[in-house]
């Protein structure tokens, strides 16, 4: 009997994130109306009496000469909008700076700062954002990471999306690209997890703080609703700006959204394994790995994502017991609808969102791995490991 309760649960666990993951996916997929808009051709007819949009797209940069200057010219590349770029120099030694001002030379929208010293008790990237946006000139910002690369349409897509919405704080997730293994297997998981467990329905319902969701690499804002959300400021301390910034805007009666921008722009955030397992670490106790949620989601990953397979083998290798009549058949069929169902939505979102199928075939193990790394980041929290990045020991 405790085998069809174990793949019972595991079935109801993997039905469960299958129709999250569903209803989220279409809600959030930018509206076709908005993507159509998309087509080269088509972009600079666009018959709109906001376009163009003035916007302010502002980078903090730390150690990224190989790349900032693809990200800036992406950037000045936006059509429809009336953009600058500014990027805050965080501290960099690698020629950052050389690469920004030489661009600055050529082009008069792209403004190059220095930033100040990081206080004590500062996360850099936040204080560089805070930074960016007192020198920004327009009133609309736009906050992207340094290694995202905007499509010539993505802002003013954006942009219109945030006018029809009139959400506070628009995020949105860029298509991301992955190379090595390590990238293909986890970086996907970002999708699973907040398709999979955030109701999005809610979210867009509510300026309730706990269902605050974003993706720290793209965000879209006014000054006014920035400033009355306290700011980068507000968050100072913190890494995980994906969750806290859409939080402290809700905290103060303010809308946030976050949408598919796999079309507006792409993103490499990881170039080698340990790359993705520091860059998972480092943002793991402000998300899944702290006390109150690290244990529910264990038991949801691991149920709905990890055990169906697992319950294949033991079936395989003949490690439960055979009733000889009806009873075997039901079992088996609960077992295998459980397998298939776990891989769902992985599949779904490699299709949806232009990610590696190896991932997919690899679901089950990517899941367990990253469930590891978030017991390791509450352990080494615990004990005080710090974990370093871009040349700063974080707090893991």
């Amino acid at each position: 009997m405790i085998w069809f309760v174990i793949a019972g649960v595991a079935f109801l666990l993997a039905a469960f994130i299958v129709q999250m993951f569903r209803t989220n996916e279409r809600l959030f997929r930018l509206d076709v109306e908005d993507l159509c808009r998309l087509d080269v051709e088509d972009v600079d007819g666009i018959d709109d009496d906001r376009a163009n949009w003035k916007v302010s797209v502002l980078i903090p940069a730390r150690d990224e000469a190989a790349g900032i200057g693809r990200s800036v010219q992406a950037a000045l590349a936006s059509r429809n909008v009336d953009v600058e770029v500014v990027v805050m120099d965080d501290g960099s030694t690698d020629g950052t700076d050389q690469v920004v001002k030489g661009m600055a030379a050529r082009d008069d929208r792209v403004v190059y700062c220095r930033s100040r010293a990081l206080p004590p008790t500062w996360n850099g990237k936040q204080h560089a954002c805070m930074q960016l946006a007192e020198v920004a000139k327009y009133d609309r910002i736009s906050f992207i990471d340094a290694d995202v690369r905007l499509h010539p349409s993505g802002l003013a897509t954006l942009c219109r999306r945030q006018d029809r919405t009139e959400v506070a704080l628009l995020s949105a997730f860029p298509r991301q690209e992955a190379g090595t293994f390590w990238e293909k297997l986890l970086i996907p998981l970002m999708h699973f997890i907040l398709l999979g467990f955030l109701p999005f329905s809610r979210m867009r319902g509510s300026s309730h703080p706990a269902y605050a969701a974003g993706c720290g690499q793209w965000f879209l804002t006014h000054k006014a609703d920035y400033e009355a959300a306290g700011t980068h400021a507000a968050i100072h301390q913190s890494r995980h700006d994906g969750v806290k910034l859409p939080r402290v805007y809700r905290s103060v009666g303010l809308m946030t959204d976050v949408v598919d921008g796999g079309k507006l722009a792409t993103c490499r955030m990881y170039g080698s394994a340990a790359e993705v397992f520091r860059g998972v670490l480092k943002n793991a106790i402000e998300g899944i790995a702290n006390p109150r949620l690290i244990l529910p989601f264990t038991v949801m990953l691991i149920g709905g994502a990890v055990l169906p397979s697992c319950l294949v083998l033991i079936w395989l290798v003949g490690g439960m017991p055979r009733f000889g009549d009806y009873r075997d058949a039901v079992l088996v069929t609960l077992i295998l609808a459980g397998f298939v169902l776990s891989f769902v939505p992985r599949a779904l979102a490699a299709y949806r969102f232009d990610q590696s199928f190896l991932g997919v075939s690899f679901h089950p193990f990517s899941v367990l791995v990253f469930v590891l790394l978030q017991w390791i980041a509450l352990l080494n929290y615990g004990l005080g490991r710090q974990v370093a990045w871009r040349g700063r020991v974080e707090t893991a």
